[in-house]
């Protein structure tokens, strides 16, 4: 079996919610329906940053990784952290998983600032997340939260957290970018007689 690791914050972990609800098991299940055999590991903390995810990370580098999302960064961005120091961490996190598993693919899921002035903080974090993808030759989300962001009836009462009905459309999100990658991976060696592409 292969194995997706999602590294991220709350919007991961699935702040105030069930784990079975956040979309790293939704996507578990979007996998097993395609028939795509895959266990999906979420390594997510609530309130986790960049520097927190490096931490956390060394533990979760004992498996092979085949697939790894990475959704880390809006905390930092919270905190008003210069976007190249995020950027740097992130990198770094990249670069500890490749060690690791070298072929694996990135999942990069990319986030965006409310835009309350359009500000250059705010825009070159928005960018930031391409340029990594670029980087990395990893796929990218261009915005998890799209759908979700600013509808009060797919977040919780804080207006920031995507709520079980949110997390589904969290999962799509992330689901059009995966799947492709997922079944590249599978029609490998592993594929099983009698699945048909």
């Amino acid at each position: 079996m292969k194995t997706i690791l999602v590294l991220g914050d709350s919007l991961s972990d699935g702040f105030m919610l069930k784990r079975s609800e956040a979309y790293p098991a939704l996507l578990s299940k979007k996998l097993r329906a395609a028939s795509l055999n895959f266990e999906v590991i979420n390594a997510s903390a609530a309130g986790g940053t960049t520097a927190g995810g490096l931490e956390r990370l060394p533990a979760h580098l004992k498996h092979k990784i085949d697939i790894f999302i990475l959704e880390l960064g809006i905390n930092d961005a919270f905190r008003g952290l210069p976007v190249d120091q995020i950027q740097n961490n992130l990198q770094q996190i990249i670069d500890k998983v490749k060690a690791r598993s070298p072929n694996m693919r990135v999942v990069i899921a990319g986030m965006q600032l409310p835009n309350y002035s359009a500000d250059d903080y705010i825009s070159a974090f928005g960018k930031m997340f391409a340029d990594l993808a670029t980087k990395n030759d990893a796929a990218l989300v261009p915005y998890l939260l799209q759908g979700v962001a600013g509808d009060p009836s797919l977040n919780l009462p804080d207006g920031i957290h995507p709520n079980a009905a949110g997390q589904k459309i969290l999962a799509e999100n992330v689901w059009r970018v995966l799947q492709p990658i997922a079944r590249e991976l599978s029609s490998g060696s592993s594929r099983a007689p009698n699945a048909f592409g």
